[in-house]
């Protein structure tokens, strides 16, 4: 094995490139993230149906659930996504997402900014549309 250089990340990973969330309401869903949240849709795929949004940092590929009447996840007893988080710039902007937040149809808020873990880093869980989970956190300076 040989020692890595300067130019190369030692990792076989970069972070993630895109999440893909299947969702019951797939219109509800994308409206959310480019409404409230400010995602871009960048691609879309009718017949799938799958549309492609992004913050400019992220990429999320929403589909549209197949059963009429979807499983919604529990940690205790099912295999999946917990939950996801996103990053925001700044304790501010964590606040002013909160705000957007609590007011948005079909989010439900778990619980307020607060500090994570009694550091200072500040974060934020809710639930949208469609059930899953999302954190946003906001890191220390």
């Amino acid at each position: 094995m040989s020692e890595a250089t300067p130019t190369t990340n030692p990792k076989p990973t970069e972070g993630v490139h895109h999440l893909g969330l299947t969702v019951p309401a797939l219109d509800e869903t994308r409206a959310f993230f480019t409404d409230v949240l400010r995602f871009e849709q960048v691609g879309e795929v009718p017949d799938y149906p799958a549309v492609f949004l992004s913050d400019g940092t992220v990429m999320l590929t929403l589909w549209q659930a197949q059963d009429a009447d979807p499983v919604a996840f529990d940690r205790g007893r099912v295999v999946g996504l917990h939950h996801f988080a996103l990053r925001v710039a700044d304790a501010d902007s964590l606040d002013a997402v909160h705000t957007r937040l609590a007011d948005a149809a079909g989010v439900e808020v778990e619980f307020a900014p607060e500090a994570l873990g009694g550091g200072p880093t500040r974060h934020m869980m809710c639930t949208i549309p469609g059930g899953i989970r999302m954190e946003l956190i906001a890191p220390a300076a």
